[in-house]
């Protein structure tokens, strides 16, 4: 598969979606906020992914507004946060999301977690929000295949896209089987596993074989399992090494040797056990 940094993934509804784009969990000081998201823009990144817990909706804005590029060639992505879930609190939740961001629509608005009791009628609220063509694509984030399966019996659509922790220490195999068996697009959070996979030997041995970063190689691996990528980093230099990534390739042995590092480790919570 040839790739380059305006690659995109067709989703279940045609809607393309970038495979790389900038994530900005953390990204709490306004300006450097906004001086990462438009050195992301300014690199080629036509995706940036934000929540209402992150802070930075309105910063997401800014820097889409200033960058130039227009509103409909940039994917926008936020999510619900856990105590606005339900149905009408969810509808009122977007409203204030749309407002942060100044923008009339979404491309994709996403459950951020499977808040027990709550998350079925939260997408049956972004389900709403598609049909009336607010949000291009309905989607949920951390949902385990038991969680997927209780919105499929309430949907008339299902998500398209189930944004997931993972990276070559857990790599989920079992989940994506089951979402591209229901044409749901994963994207992992977490790509690089907040640093722990930078001293892993097979990464760095791979990374010295091909004059990479061990970033730019996890990031490849994750491009080459056709899952949506969302590498954060406030430094400018970094976002731009994210996605240098687009002048090799693994190959088939290489990504065997990374696949086969599973450890099924987590850095953040277990969708089954949220106390937030």
């Amino acid at each position: 598969m040839e790739l380059n940094l305006q690659s995109t993934k067709t989703l279940a509804n045609g809607v393309e979606m970038s495979r790389l784009g900038l994530g900005v969990y953390k990204m709490t000081d306004p300006d450097e906020a906004i001086r990462a998201m438009m050195a992301a823009l300014k690199t080629g990144y036509r995706a940036i992914d934000t929540a209402s817990l992150y802070g930075n909706e309105q910063q997401v804005g800014e820097a889409v507004r200033a960058s130039g590029i227009p509103r409909e060639e940039i994917f926008i992505t936020s999510k619900v946060w856990n105590t606005d879930q339900g149905y009408d609190e969810t509808l009122r939740a977007f409203e204030k999301t749309l407002e942060n961001l100044k923008m009339d629509y979404l491309d994709l608005y996403l459950t951020h977690w499977p808040v027990v009791g709550k998350f079925a009628d939260t997408y049956r609220a972004i389900e709403r929000l598609y049909e009336e063509k607010l949000i291009r694509v309905p989607g949920v984030s951390n949902h385990h295949r038991h969680h997927l399966e209780e919105v499929f019996a309430v949907a008339n659509v299902k998500p398209m896209v189930n944004q997931i922790e993972l990276h070559p220490y857990l790599s989920q195999e079992e989940l994506r089987s089951f979402c591209q068996e229901n044409d749901i697009a994963v994207t992992a959070w977490s790509p690089l596993a907040r640093g722990r996979l930078l001293d892993e030997p097979v990464i760095t041995r791979i990374a010295e074989a091909r004059g990479k970063t061990p970033a730019q190689v996890i990031i490849r691996w994750h491009l080459q399992h056709d899952i949506i990528v969302i590498p954060k980093s406030v430094r400018p230099e970094r976002v731009k090494a994210n996605a240098d990534v687009f002048d090799f390739s693994l190959t088939d042995s290489e990504m065997e040797e990374i696949d086969g590092i599973n450890r099924f480790e987590r850095t953040g919570k277990d969708p089954d056990h949220i106390d937030f």
